[in-house]
């Protein structure tokens, strides 16, 4: 087990424990400064490759390969001798993936982060926006406890992912099928994240617009330290469907154009990396996979989006998050869709901690 220190943000993050691994002792300092406008880098410690590694490979969560053995007779001491099979392959792993080291001030891996997803606009799209804010926030910290329990080694960022693009049945003035939201309702959330204190997702729904329309539009909150990136494939109509008819997609280099302008804004503001959520629970969701862009400024987690019986969930992230690596992997619960067959029940995150590889991104719906 690493060595760890343990550090304390206050009352205000309902006791969590910020968790840093030998070197990275600065990790408050970190979180410190994802909350004003500039942060110094010089406050924080240079990455601690060694422990960044010895994450990594907890959360693949690779099970131990035995090597097959055969037994052979010996006539002349009537005794069995046993040795290694010959010519056993063993298949590399495909986690942990090897991509490039993150710069310092990195939130993943050393902390899992918990996300309540939702629109202030609606109570159906999302914890975030179903419940008044202080109970809404109260709850979260309930989650929040629950995994800090579950994993001790890996402490929690509490997230709101607020959805400030939303795909639509109707065209619009512009015939995109999508509505941005209004900034004061992103600063409504914003403030919101600051109580606790929270990171924030802004999650963009394209419609029949593009990333490299919308993704600009939230520049100004983006080169904020606290405030990440999500994009969702299945609102992306590439073919001029209404949203909601079909599954969308994204190819990695719609991925990639995002990835570069995060990293734009990351080199010019002086900000720690910037944690970019790509949401998926199909194939063609993502499309040439092996082709996004992996950079020093961005981490980017892949999340399984789908809803159903844990067998069924579990299956989707084997099939669309564990068989396509890419460098983090999330996990979204819903605290209806996933129990509306009868006998089912939410996963806990003792069950989800027992996902290969576990995942560091978690979302409530």
């Amino acid at each position: 087990m690493l060595l760890a220190v343990i550090l304390f943000l206050g009352a205000g993050f309902w006791g969590v424990k910020i968790v840093s691994y030998e070197k990275n002792d600065g990790i408050s300092k970190i979180m410190k400064g994802l909350f004003v406008s500039e942060p110094e880098k010089s406050e924080i410690p240079p990455l601690d490759t060694v422990a960044y590694d010895l994450k990594l490979k907890e959360l693949a969560n690779n099970t131990t390969t035995s090597i097959p053995t055969v037994t052979i007779a010996s006539n002349a001491t009537n005794t069995n001798t046993t040795i290694p099979a010959t010519q056993v392959v063993v298949k590399p792993e495909l986690w942990p993936v090897k991509t490039v080291y993150p710069n310092a001030g990195a939130i993943l891996p050393f902390s899992r982060i918990i996300a309540y997803y939702g629109n202030l606009y609606s109570t159906k799209m999302g914890v975030l926006g179903k419940y008044p804010e202080d109970e809404m926030l109260k709850k979260l910290g309930e989650e929040v406890k629950k995994w800090n329990e579950a994993d001790p080694n890996t402490p929690v960022v509490p997230a709101l992912h607020y959805i400030a693009v939303v795909a639509q049945g109707s065209k619009g003035e512009d015939g995109k099928y999508r509505l941005r939201m209004p900034d004061s309702e992103i600063d409504k959330v914003i403030k919101m994240a600051e109580k606790i204190p929270a990171i924030v997702f802004l999650d963009i729904q394209v419609g029949l617009s593009n990333l490299q329309t919308e993704v600009p539009l939230l520049e100004k909150y983006l080169k904020l330290p606290q405030v990440h990136l999500g994009i969702d494939p299945e609102f992306s109509m590439k073919t001029g469907a209404r949203p909601g008819t079909v599954i969308g997609t994204f190819d990695a280099e719609d991925i990639n154009f995002a990835t570069d302008y995060l990293a734009k804004i990351v080199k010019e503001n002086n900000l720690t990396p910037k944690i970019f959520i790509v949401h998926r629970y199909t194939q063609k969701m993502i499309t040439n996979y092996k082709n996004i862009k992996l950079l020093p400024e961005v981490q980017i987690v892949m999340n399984m989006d789908g809803w159903g019986g844990q067998a069924k969930k579990k299956n989707t992230y084997q099939q669309f998050i564990y068989k396509e690596p890419v460098q983090f992997t999330g996990f979204k619960l819903f605290y209806k869709n996933d129990v509306r067959e009868s006998g089912t029940v939410l996963m806990t995150p003792e069950n989800v901690l027992g996902l290969r590889p576990k995942p560091i991104y978690i979302q409530y719906q």
